[in-house]
């Protein structure tokens, strides 16, 4: 029988080459929080050498935003335990931002004793940039999107932008219609003077009038002082309307007279003024409808439907969802100095079955309440809100739903319309086909 070859322990010497040779940086620390030992690899990420790290304190060495707070090899040498995976960033020798996840654990030595802890952090500023780069693709300013619907839009605003046009934002609640104006207004001519946004649902007509013409000293009982309007204040820029279908027939005649001659008259004064900016409306409402029930005037409907742009609600670009939510966690990180990492699969599960009746605003406050409740690592189950929980029988309307046999009846007719090709039948309803697919199986259609 041949002699088997028996394997010797490792020796301190033969730890000290493999640390070397892995491309994690490694370092150990003992109880006065003074660094030990740093590789190679710890050299190269932090861009400080060895002998100057070594005998200093951690913190000295990485300025990481989790020496403020939520220290990983903290916890472990209070706590006992190893922490894996935990994401942050230190600043490197350059003073520039590296993103890194933390693997922390006890160091002990032959005789069992705890002497120190041992962390070893990865560079993940290349996944960071990658990351990056894919979100630029389906980025335009603030709008984030991968559906067909939104690289419509995307698509033709840089000429929308650069005309002096006026435009029609139509969307229900909550998409981003606002954000849409502020991305036409930034790729304009017209990015380095004002944007003005305004609520006309929010204000009377005598308010309404006062904050978009401004008024003179005396105009009324509290005017004791002149004061411009938010036209003379967005002077050579874009005024945002939102809401306009929410506006009275009355102020609608004021506002045609400014866009048909490029002039308006202050509240209580005699002598018109001069206006030059661009005007960008929006409406969850439908104003061909208004218009047809006469209560929004016809000429000022074309005079602001020279382009007209329709943002999908979120149910129609459910494949938005997980750019959506990576977009709102980097966001709420940065506010809160937290280090959420992402969501559970069982959390997208839960999102992409719910129809959001509020759109993106509504995923955003959802996130920020798993926020509260979530302090680090990925959001779960239980940091969602109570509605996104129910069991589908629960949450399900009854089949004789008028907007269930709406949806029903949607789909049927484009699917119709395409000889049930359900690739067409997706483009013509400006959805993904992958969303009709969902859809039909949540509906209990059967092709």
């Amino acid at each position: 029988m041949a002699n088997k070859k028996r394997f010797k322990p490792l020796t301190g010497e033969t730890t000290k080459v493999i640390l070397e040779c892995i491309s994690d940086g490694v370092f150990t620390i003992d109880y006065n929080w003074e660094i030990t030992s740093f590789n190679r690899a710890a050299e190269e990420i932090t861009g400080i050498s060895r002998k100057d790290a070594v005998g200093r304190h951690c913190w000295e060495v990485f300025r990481s935003n989790m020496c403020e707070k939520d220290c990983a090899l903290k916890k472990t040498m209070e706590e006992g335990r190893p922490f894996v995976s935990t994401s942050g960033y230190i600043i490197n020798s350059e003073k520039k931002r590296i993103s890194i996840t933390v693997s922390t654990s006890l160091l002990i030595d032959e005789t069992g004793d705890v002497i120190g802890g041992v962390e070893t952090f990865r560079d993940h500023s290349l996944v960071e940039e990658l990351r990056k780069e894919l979100a630029t693709r389906f980025k335009v300013e603030d709008i984030i999107s991968n559906s067909d619907a939104m690289k419509n839009i995307f698509d033709i605003l840089p000429q929308v932008s650069e005309s002096d046009s006026s435009v029609l934002i139509e969307g229900e609640t909550g998409t981003g219609k606002e954000l849409l104006a502020r991305a036409i207004h930034n790729l304009s001519p017209r990015k380095d003077k004002p944007f003005i946004a305004i609520n006309c649902g929010a204000l009377p007509d005598t308010l309404l009038e006062s904050e978009l013409f401004g008024y003179k000293k005396g105009a009324f009982t509290s005017a004791i002082k002149d004061k411009p309007g938010r036209f003379a204040l967005a002077d050579s820029g874009t005024i945002f309307l939102d809401e306009i279908g929410d506006t009275s027939p009355a102020f609608q005649v004021s506002l045609l007279r400014v866009l048909q001659e490029h002039e308006f008259t202050p509240l209580g004064g005699l002598k018109k003024e001069k206006t030059n900016i661009r005007i960008i409306a929006a409406t969850n409402k439908n104003l061909t409808e208004l218009v047809s029930q006469h209560q929004f005037r016809q000429d000022l409907y074309y005079r602001i439907n020279v382009i007209r742009l329709s943002l999908p609600p979120l149910r129609h670009r459910m494949e938005d969802i997980p750019l959506l939510v990576d977009r709102f966690i980097q966001k709420m990180n940065m506010r809160q100095g937290k280090f959420i990492q992402g969501i559970e699969k069982k959390v997208l599960q839960a999102f992409m079955s719910h129809e959001f009746p509020g759109n993106i605003r509504e995923l955003e406050n959802i996130i920020e309440h798993a926020f509260v409740l979530c302090s680090e690592g990925y959001i779960q189950l239980n940091h969602l809100p109570g509605f996104l929980l129910l069991p589908p029988d629960a949450s399900d309307k009854k089949d004789n739903d008028p907007v269930k046999s709406a949806q029903i009846k949607l789909i049927t007719d484009a699917l119709t319309r395409n000889n049930y090709n359900r690739s067409a039948a997706a483009k013509d309803l400006g959805i993904h086909k992958s969303t009709l697919f969902r859809r039909i199986k949540k509906l209990g259609m059967t092709l």
